[in-house]
């Protein structure tokens, strides 16, 4: 299959999150398989217009806060400048409504929407113009088959007034060949809490802060690393201050593949304290290295987190609540090593394979005109085997399309 993919950013964009992982582990696995895949999404500084890696041919245009102004007219210049089978229309806060202009079928992904929540992390006007862009895919997607990494999303989609029977759910993967425990690397010998991710404000890290200050009488030397980049950090800084725990918070900014597993496996727990996550893919990471996590009880992180099995759940927004289950794993280590055994055996559920494998499956029967997808697809077992398009040849004329 020919297939144009659009998303905001690839994975090489400094801000990259979960939502460009999750894309970028699928499409190169198919490009693998032979597929010939574009991908259309914004430029960043030092990116270059056009780039090629995995197995993708990555088109960059506009800016990350203006490029949904202009991909409909760069999408269709590139549909005129290939014969592509399939769109894979990647939404996130913003949606880009190729159905209503894509002359081939469309495939949507969506990993969660906001909602109201979005007020809660950018200013009114902003929150406003995204809270009413969003508010309309029920409408313009509603023909539209999709894929979604969690039974919270699908549920969510479905009491908008959208069909089960048109969405399918495929969970994350894991790439166990790099997420492990290494015998060589120990706990650390002072409790360690993480937090990885990007630094928005809906992801409420400041609430691990407030539970922070509740437990440093009990464990004098606990110490939080706060792993990522974002617009919020400075906020997040002034909280921690405020909180009275900026002396045992640590940013760390971007942390590279090597240094991000390093804290995953030195960890005793990681937190996700988040509003709202479509699957909440650092959970398995960190399962995935022996560390429990505790999260939010809230769509996403309860379908990736399994409470008493993997880590605890509480409450989301009860700092008492975060603070309780920190520190019950932080005192107790026999409880840390149970938790942390369920994750690893709960991690090895997932692959990036088997979620490339079913969405091929899925793209095979979109390009065939099937958009009920979620009928079957969600039940497949592991023993079915793909339908295989035949590899086209890949066409160096579009390597060179200037589709500004």
């Amino acid at each position: 299959m020919r297939i144009l993919a659009i998303n905001w950013q690839d994975r090489k964009h400094p801000l990259a999150g979960g939502a460009e992982v999750h894309l970028h582990e699928i499409l190169s696995r198919l490009g693998a398989l032979g597929h010939d895949i574009t991908l259309l999404c914004s430029r960043f500084p030092g990116g270059p217009s056009t780039d090629e890696y995995d197995h993708l041919q990555v088109v960059r245009r506009g800016g990350r806060d203006t490029f949904n102004w202009g991909v409909r007219r760069w999408s269709r210049a590139l549909l005129r400048a290939q014969r592509y089978d399939v769109v894979i229309d990647d939404i996130n806060k913003i949606p880009f409504y190729t159905p209503r202009y894509s002359p081939v079928p469309v495939l949507g992904i969506i990993h969660h929407l906001f909602g109201s929540a979005i007020f809660r992390q950018i200013n009114p006007l902003a929150a406003g113009y995204v809270y009413v862009m969003e508010s309309l895919v029920p409408r313009v997607y509603r023909g539209t088959p999709l894929m979604v990494v969690s039974e919270s999303t699908r549920d969510d989609l479905v009491r908008r007034g959208m069909d089960a029977a048109r969405i399918a759910v495929i969970h994350n993967g894991i790439d166990l060949g790099r997420y492990g425990p290494d015998a060589a690397v120990t706990k650390s010998d002072t409790p360690l809490i993480a937090y990885l991710g990007r630094l928005k404000k809906y992801k409420s890290i400041e609430h691990l802060f407030m539970a922070l200050g509740r437990l440093v009488g009990e464990f004098p030397r606990v110490a939080v690393k706060i792993v990522g980049a974002g617009d919020d950090e400075p906020r997040l800084r002034r909280r921690a201050a405020l909180s009275g725990v900026a002396d045992r918070v640590e940013f760390t900014g971007f942390a590279d593949f090597e240094r991000k597993i390093e804290i995953l496996r030195r960890a005793w727990v990681v937190v996700c304290p988040s509003l709202k996550e479509g699957w909440g893919l650092t959970n398995i990471e960190a399962n995935a290295c022996g560390t429990p996590v505790v999260c939010a009880d809230v769509p996403g992180l309860r379908d990736s987190a399994r409470e008493g099995e993997t880590g605890l759940l509480y409450p989301y927004g009860d700092i008492a609540a975060l603070a309780d289950r920190l520190g019950r794993l932080l005192r107790d280590q026999t409880l840390r090593t149970r938790l942390g055994q369920g994750g690893l055996a709960w991690a090895r559920s997932f692959s990036w394979e088997e979620a490339a494998r079913r969405t091929e499956v899925i793209l095979e029967r979109v390009t065939n005109g099937d958009t009920r997808i979620g009928i079957s697809t969600a039940s497949m077992t592991k023993g079915e085997q793909a339908p295989r398009s035949t590899p086209r040849p890949r066409a160096s004329a579009r390597r060179g399309t200037d589709a500004s």
